[in-house]
């Protein structure tokens, strides 16, 4: 992976990571798109530039975080994270093995894009529009959903933005709360990624290239991750989640066709 290989995935992945339109699934097209062998560098990389992506979220909504004695908001993170926690570990070859798979995220795509058409109208008549509100029920079932993120292509904004709607959460406070439930989620995969890569294979970590394009792709990713997050709240407020449907629609039947084409693998 070059310098600028890297820039590009970066820049994908704080577009897409807070978006209903699968970061993962649009990373693994990049790379295919541009050559990138899927190595397992390629595979920690992609999944550690995410930690930029966090470090955003907490800069952006730090009065929430801070001070540490919000005791109630940390547990409900907890108790909605626990279950991508068991299933990640349990299925955590299975998933690597769907990493590779542009057809997956294709159809991923094409399923999540119908069900982003029709969401505004499934759930109407939020009652919940605060995080106090919020219960540890709502929180665990929010955290089931979005563990349907584990097949690529499906979003884990988009999975845990429905899982939170279907709570009865507002649209506003079902994004912020994706947010959050992000933290917790990718820094345990983040983590466990590392230390699984330095187990096995610990010069992919202590490489000096390979950390200055880590470190790279983690700045990028969190600057571009504050863009796109004030960018998707303002647009969701006003218009919903309709134009995220049609684009991954569009992006799924694309891939289908390149697919079929043989110009990517």
């Amino acid at each position: 992976m070059t310098i600028f290989q890297s820039i590009i995935l970066a820049v994908i992945e704080g577009i897409t990571e807070f978006l209903p339109i699968s970061s993962t699934g649009h990373m693994i097209i990049a790379s295919s798109v541009m050559g990138i062998a899927s190595d397992e560098f390629v595979k920690l990389f992609e999944v550690a530039i995410q930690l930029g992506a966090i470090v955003s979220v907490i800069i952006l909504y730090w009065k929430k975080f801070f001070p540490l004695n919000r005791w109630n908001f940390y547990f409900k993170l907890l108790v909605a994270v626990v279950p991508a926690l068991v299933l990640g570990f349990l299925l955590g070859d299975k998933i690597d093995e769907l990493l590779q798979s542009p057809t997956t995220v294709a159809i991923s795509m094409i399923i999540g894009g119908v069900v982003l058409l029709f969401i505004d109208n499934f759930f109407k008549n939020p009652t919940v529009d605060h995080e106090d509100k919020i219960s540890f029920k709502s929180s665990f079932f929010i955290g089931l959903w979005q563990c349907l993120a584990m097949i690529p292509g499906t979003s884990r904004s988009a999975a845990s933005i429905i899982g939170g709607m279907q709570q009865k959460l507002t649209r506003r406070l079902a994004a912020e709360f994706s947010f959050f439930l992000a933290i917790p989620t990718m820094a345990a995969a983040t983590g466990y990624k590392l230390l699984e890569t330095y187990k096995t294979n610990p010069e992919i970590i202590t490489n000096s290239e390979n950390m200055k394009l880590l470190i790279i792709g983690a700045v990028i990713a969190f600057i571009v991750a504050m863009i796109a997050i004030k960018f998707f709240i303002a647009y969701l407020q006003k218009h919903g989640f309709k134009v995220f449907g049609y684009y991954r629609i569009i992006v799924g039947v694309v891939i289908l066709i390149l697919l079929w084409k043989g110009l990517i693998v």
